[in-house]
């Protein structure tokens, strides 16, 4: 395995994919807080405060990658609102720190960005529409995204709409798992009707990711799967593809909640430049679904 590869954030949902489709073609470096998802040849973890600039710049210069994935990041958005200077130190700091390495050694640098940057008021978002972000966390995403595009030469942003699946390694953040298990036990499931979103397979995005971090292309990239729906209709749709009750599934609308940071309506991006772009097909809802639950038999059924 000739090609090195810098992962932070490998506890995370969108991280355990990339780790896993990379077992074949390359040596992952992983960086995190918590502990490594898995112990195998070609795979070193390192588990610190991504904050400690000098231990990070220690790292990547006895690694000496061939491309970075930064995926870390301080994602609940209400605790965000609540605690801005760690969203600013973490989403902010970090990626300035990671972009300041890659662009001083000519390194492929790829950020994990996200839908929320958009104020969700036209939908179908383009890498042309200018960010409008409505919370902090967007506010801090949107900052790490300038921090890329104005340090790294090789830099590319990735701006992920809902991400779907099941955690493959680690247990990372996942609303689908935690949809499974309350639907087992009878338990109602609210989904907001307010948010329109393009949702995207967990595994699609895993090889998404290697592939990109081969390529040459720069600038912004939506990651988005084929099928634009409200959040209550696609745990519908889900409810009803798994066998469970579909009237378990409570619509909400999640900015009348009281206590929230204010979230975009309709984020749904345009995902025309990656389906040109890649070889990895982006898939619809349903596509999406059997790619999950294929994996998710091979690893040993949890559905």
């Amino acid at each position: 395995m000739s090609k090195r590869l810098l992962l932070t954030g490998y506890g995370g949902f969108v991280a355990g994919s990339i780790i896993y489709h990379a077992r074949e073609d390359w040596e992952v470096h992983a960086l995190s807080l918590t502990e490594a998802p898995c112990r195998r040849e070609g795979f070193t973890s390192y588990k610190f405060d991504l904050r400690d600039a000098k231990q990070l710049r220690e790292i990547f210069e006895a690694v000496r990658p061939d491309a970075v994935v930064h995926t870390a990041a301080l994602a609940d958005i209400d605790y965000c609102q609540a605690h801005p200077q760690d969203a600013e130190e973490i989403n902010v700091g970090v990626t300035k720190t990671l972009a300041g390495l890659c662009g001083d050694t000519d390194t492929r640098m790829i950020l994990c960005s996200t839908d929320s940057v958009f104020d969700g008021v036209k939908g179908h978002y383009t890498e042309a529409d200018a960010p409008s972000p409505l919370n902090v966390y967007a506010e801090t995403k949107v900052k790490a995204e300038q921090a890329v595009l104005g340090t790294v030469s090789k830099g590319l942003v990735t701006r992920l709409s809902l991400v779907m699946g099941l955690p493959i390694l680690g247990a990372g953040n996942s609303f689908l798992a935690k949809m499974i298990t309350a639907l087992k036990a009878g338990k109602q499931v609210p989904f907001p009707q307010n948010e329109i979103r393009t949702p995207v397979d967990v595994i699609t995005l895993g090889r998404a990711f290697l592939e990109l971090a081969t390529k040459e292309c720069t600038g912004f990239l939506h990651l988005a799967g084929n099928t634009c729906l409200n959040r209550y209709e696609m745990a519908c749709h889900i409810a009803r593809r798994l066998g469970f009750p579909e009237d378990l599934v409570i619509a909400t609308d999640s900015n009348a909640m009281e206590g929230r940071a204010k979230r975009p309506n309709d984020a749904s991006l345009d995902n025309s430049k990656a389906r040109t772009l890649l070889a990895t097909p982006m898939r619809n809802l349903d596509e999406a679904l059997d790619l999950i639950l294929e994996v998710d038999k091979g690893l040993g059924s949890r559905v």
